[in-house]
């Protein structure tokens, strides 16, 4: 998948993201690039993520999110045969605190 992303476009988007420094960059940021909907898309799989993770499931998830047991095959899949971006970020994450 991510030769299918990989673009002149994508790397400008890649370098703006690593260009943020703080929280409310961030924050700014994808508030301007994306919608309400579309950042808590993102919110919820990446909670997601780290509950699977944690070894929690699929009950136990849904109760918690709201998540559909579809948005958490997708995400328990991308975690399984994926590119490891949510490993890689959980590991940091879990390293930082």
């Amino acid at each position: 998948m991510t030769d299918k992303l990989r673009n002149e476009q994508m790397d400008m988007l890649i370098q703006a993201i690593l260009s943020l420094k703080t929280p409310d960059d961030c924050y700014a940021f994808l508030e301007d690039l994306c919608t309400v909907s579309e950042l808590k898309s993102m919110e919820q799989r990446f909670t997601v993520a780290r509950m699977l993770t944690d070894g929690m499931q699929y009950a136990e998830i849904v109760g918690k999110t709201g998540a559909s047991t579809a948005t958490i095959s997708r995400v328990n899949r991308a975690l399984m045969y994926g590119a490891d971006g949510y490993q890689k970020v959980i590991k940091k994450i879990k390293e930082q605190q």
